[in-house]
């Protein structure tokens, strides 16, 4: 059985995806571990959108590619896209947001999202996240009301890629113990 460090370390962000159809299985268990993710009072901000219709796949891909520079070519060679939009909050979430300024949702879709990636590695699968796209088209190819906001767009599929060798800073550059 593979190690979670392993695990992690053929996770990549794939930059090809072959022709070959997604496992809705795969899917649907890859879903359930995002489903357990933890979240901040269990406030659970977000809705995951899996787009495998065509159409509407290479309207999420348009959205994604054509933004701000000729990049993020591979979201159309992915047989899914994930679209992950914010939901609203509970009241102790809120409460905590404005109380020690921080942005609870954006942290627990971040780690929903991480949980995603790593499900999908564990399926064979690879994925890449998407950060740059045009909302407002994303909203209309998926009917996501206009007082939602997409938050992001992962890629999903099977790539051919070589795992890359990880470039990362030193641990003692990131890491202390007891002070800054």
């Amino acid at each position: 059985m593979e190690s979670f460090l392993d695990l992690v370390k053929r996770r990549q962000s794939a930059h090809s995806f072959t022709n070959k159809p997604v496992e809705k299985e795969k899917i649907d268990r890859i879903l359930e571990i995002v489903r357990l993710s933890p979240s901040a009072c269990n406030a659970q901000p977000w809705k995951f959108i899996v787009v495998t219709d065509e159409e509407k796949r290479q309207k999420i891909a348009d959205a994604t590619s054509k933004r701000f520079l000729p990049v993020n070519h591979f979201s159309k060679q992915a047989p899914v896209l994930i679209v992950i939009v914010e939901e609203s909050t509970n009241f102790f979430t809120k409460v905590g947001c404005y109380g020690v300024n921080r942005q609870f949702p954006l942290i627990d879709i971040g780690i929903a999202t991480a949980h995603l990636c790593l499900a999908a590695t564990n399926e064979g699968l690879d994925t890449h996240v998407i950060g740059w796209y045009n909302e407002k088209k994303i909203q209309q190819a998926l009917e996501i009301p206009e007082n939602k906001k997409v938050m992001l767009v992962v890629a999903l599929g099977y790539s051919d890629e070589e795992v890359r060798p990880k470039k990362r800073k030193k641990i003692e550059e990131l890491v202390s113990y007891n002070k800054y």
